[in-house]
């Protein structure tokens, strides 16, 4: 990383086949192109980083071509390339290219030639010699369908930041450990079902429901005023196959509170729990962690006592997606985030519109 450059295309190769632009690549992969589209591959170069690159690569160049290492890594994304004199301007830099992040050409193009995954079995094969397809067809290879595929962006190394003795980013170790890695399945089974480009994950309520199950179980059906209310709410990891949340950025918060007889929350009778990996703005130690492991589960355990008639008891639990970068750019803002503000607004306002919920009832008590 980052990824070679290119280099130049064959004579034979028509301008949309020596392109690196995603929209040229869904000329003639129009299914895969709309996927991406709305991936969170596409958004890896979004307001929030490009906002804070603006000052990054004033004050510390190798350390905004670091960033891009896995947000735009191919080498023609990057302003800056590494030589034998240090750091010096690209000349083969494609800016527009760089802002639509995790490209096709990222998986799927070196040194001009296209790598793609086996045909899916039973799938006819076009009986054409490679010369005559577009860009020279393609060399098939299984690589695609295996974890260690994505470990490059989604693994840090022993050099890369660590607290508390994890790297930040272990989500390939984490599964390498999993049920789910015993039973043969990988990262593309559960974020690219079908081969689609979608890559779901924990901003997508339907995927976050699909690999959690919460149940909520009270010690009795009904109560009387006086008695005591015991209460168990329990998140168990059922289908994730590393940690949940895996990084740090989530925060997945089980809330319980007693509902008054005018059915609002009693704000005295309030209890959360929380899910993730806990982390101070500045990275520098880890605070907690809470996360579920693959096959594990987080309980909260809620005792009050009930003192009227007309109680009630309301469960929920949030995802908030981005509950670290929504601290982090409220933060950046007030401390002046320079000439990239204008982005790093447009990224707090999409963290504070992502927070959703997978659970939420409410249960009448006395």
């Amino acid at each position: 990383m980052p990824i070679a450059p290119q280099g130049g295309a064959p004579a034979s190769f028509a301008p949309l086949e020596r392109s690196l632009a995603p929209r040229e690549c869904g000329a003639c992969h129009p299914v895969q192109y709309e996927d991406w589209r709305g991936s969170i591959h596409a958004r890896s170069m979004g307001p929030g980083i490009a906002g804070q690159l603006v000052e990054i690569a004033r004050r510390d160049p190798a350390g905004a071509r670091a960033c891009l290492l896995c947000h735009a890594p191919l080498a023609e994304q990057s302003p800056l390339a590494r030589t034998a004199a240090g750091l010096e301007a690209n000349p083969a830099f494609d800016p527009t290219l760089q802002r639509e992040g995790v490209v096709c050409a990222t998986c799927h193009v070196r040194g001009q030639q296209r790598f793609g995954p086996p045909p899916r079995p039973g799938a006819q094969g076009l009986r054409v010699p490679r010369a005559q397809l577009p860009h020279n067809g393609a060399t098939y290879t299984a690589a695609y369908e295996r974890a260690e595929f994505c470990a490059a962006c989604h693994q840090f190394g022993p050099s890369g930041p660590s607290l508390n003795g994890k790297p930040l980013e272990n989500t390939y170790e984490e599964w390498r450990t999993s049920p789910a890695a015993r039973r043969g399945l990988a990262c593309q089974n559960c974020h690219m079902p079908d081969r689609r480009h979608r890559w779901r994950g924990i901003h997508d309520p339907e995927m976050v429901k699909s690999g959690v199950r919460v149940t909520l179980a009270l010690d009795r059906a009904r109560y009387r005023p006086g008695q005591r209310l015991r209460a168990t709410v329990t998140v168990a990891s059922v289908n994730v196959g590393h940690y949940f949340p895996t990084y740090v950025t989530p925060q997945v918060v089980v809330r319980a509170v007693l509902l008054g007889a005018d059915g609002r929350p009693i704000a005295s009778t309030e209890q959360e729990g929380i899910i993730g990996r806990q982390v101070p703005l500045d990275l520098a130690r880890e605070i907690a962690d809470t996360r579920i492991p693959p096959g594990g589960r987080f309980v909260l355990r809620y005792d009050r006592g009930l003192d009227g008639p007309g109680l009630a008891l309301r469960v929920t639990v949030t995802v908030y997606p981005d509950h670290f970068y929504t601290g982090f750019f409220a933060a950046l803002l007030e401390t002046g985030a320079g000439a990239g503000e204008a982005n790093i607004r447009d990224a707090l306002d999409a963290t504070r519109r992502s927070p959703f919920e997978i659970f939420a009832r409410d249960v009448p008590l006395t």
